[in-house]
């Protein structure tokens, strides 16, 4: 767990690169979020500089601030993605633990043709056989599946899902032309695995906007996808549009207007800090709020859950109270939205009342 300013500040950003000589990640509206919410949970009044938080922070121990962080956030159930994980990261299991509450798994569809591709080789029946084999395994295991296609190649996706000739000679040409541990990228492959997640009938979950420097943000905006969800809708497969910003009230349309798009802000009110509480109305501009979902998209830091469940709570009351809802009103909204709408769409047990 990091605890020099440098280290700690990297994981503020969706850069990879590091700060700008004379400037800090931790100067940003995530950075102030960070020391808002953050500190009470250490023993320190809220906004304490950023020094005297990673001082408080060695001197408790990774164990108990992570204990401490993720309890204070106030989350019950947790639905974690099972993409690459570095070794110093908290397993799902270990996570949950530490969180007091119950974790399900996501499966990250790339990820797991990835490991697939390693294990056969360039043997393109095996792959194509492993996959579905693996497909329907994590069908059994997951409450849902993942793509992160917007980074890859982006979501101008064709809708259809592509021949079978098509299928194998581009698994054969990706088969052929990767190293070990080598990135699907291939056009053909990626509408394979969604059009196979969406088979299965679980949610499938679409990275969509901001994200780190892998991207193009213009390939990423969820409008893009609009023929993918038309061409999907028959199924019934709900498709989840995860972060969104600054395209989110695009995802506020289209889970507006077609029953199986769903709106997720994850990432987003996080990283916009004072904000939070305008994108979060921008998107309920058109948005059922039956059709938004909470989440935190945190990753690496156990602060992220906590600024993510704050910052959540934080804009939605702004949001409910700015717009004098009546009270009953508000508070099915804060239930959907902070955990009703992801207990059906997943179908979790139901949540608390």
């Amino acid at each position: 767990m990091p605890t020099e300013l440098a280290a700690f500040a990297g994981w503020l950003t969706e850069s990879n690169a590091p700060a700008a000589a004379g400037t800090s990640h931790f100067d940003s509206a995530l950075g102030l979020a960070v020391r808002r919410w953050c500190p009470p949970a250490l023993g320190l009044p809220a906004y304490a500089s950023a020094e005297e938080y990673l001082e408080a922070r060695r001197a408790l121990g990774a164990a108990e601030v992570t204990r401490r962080l993720l309890r204070a956030a106030g989350i019950g159930t947790l639905l974690v993605d099972d993409g690459p994980l570095p070794g110093e990261l908290l397993t799902p299991a270990e996570l949950g633990s530490a969180a007091e509450a119950t974790t399900h798994v996501v499966t990250r569809l790339e990820s797991l043709a990835e490991a697939v591709a390693d294990r056969a080789g360039r043997d393109t029946d095996a792959f194509l056989a492993e996959l579905a084999a693996a497909i329907d395994a994590a069908r059994a295991r997951s409450v849902a599946f993942k793509s992160v296609a917007a980074y890859r190649h982006g979501l101008h996706l064709a809708p259809e899902p592509p021949s079978r000739a098509e299928l194998w000679t581009a698994a054969e040409r990706w088969l052929r032309t990767r190293r070990p541990g080598g990135r699907l990228g291939n056009e053909a492959l990626l509408r394979h695995l969604l059009w196979s997640a969406v088979d299965t009938g679980l949610p499938l979950q679409l990275h969509t906007g901001i994200g780190d420097s892998d991207l193009r943000l213009h390939n990423a905006d969820p409008a893009l996808f609009t023929d993918f969800v038309r061409a999907a809708a028959p199924t019934g497969c709900p498709l989840v549009l995860l972060h969104c910003y600054p395209f989110h009230r695009q995802a506020g349309y289209l889970a507006s207007v077609y029953p199986q798009v769903y709106a997720d802000l994850g990432l987003t009110l996080s990283q916009v800090g004072g904000r939070a509480p305008v994108v979060l109305a921008e998107t309920l501009e058109l948005a059922p709020f039956s059709k938004v979902l909470f989440s935190t998209d945190a990753y690496g830091l156990p602060e992220l859950y906590l600024v993510g469940a704050r910052q959540f709570r934080w804009a939605l009351s702004e949001v409910l109270t700015g717009a004098t809802w009546p009270a009953a009103d508000a508070r099915r909204a804060t239930a959907a939205i902070g955990a009703g709408n992801a207990h059906r769409l997943y179908r979790l047990p139901a949540a608390p009342s």
